[in-house]
């Protein structure tokens, strides 16, 4: 049951938005293409284990942990303004 301005159902679609907002986002930064055999920040050599296992890796281990650390940063923003984004 919706109240004030809001119709039925505005909260799931906001939570549905959000959901489909944050797989967008994810998918959008798996690698793609070619590994590469040495890092492109660090041009540390890319073990061909990890070239096998992660398709299109562009990164050594160390910088994509700096990089996924980078990233969470960011995580939690939703451009909806919910009152979960607002309390973190």
């Amino acid at each position: 049951m919706a109240g004030g301005w809001a119709n039925d159902g505005a909260v799931q679609e906001q939570i549905d938005s959000s959901i489909e907002d944050a797989i967008q986002r994810a998918r959008s930064q798996l690698p793609r293409g070619e590994s590469l055999r040495h890092c492109e920040e660090c041009d540390a050599a890319i073990p061909e284990a990890r070239r096998k296992a992660i398709p299109g890796v562009h990164l050594c281990v160390a910088c994509q942990t700096e990089h996924d650390k980078e990233q969470a940063k960011f995580s939690g923003y939703n451009r909806r303004a919910s009152k979960d984004s607002q309390l973190r």
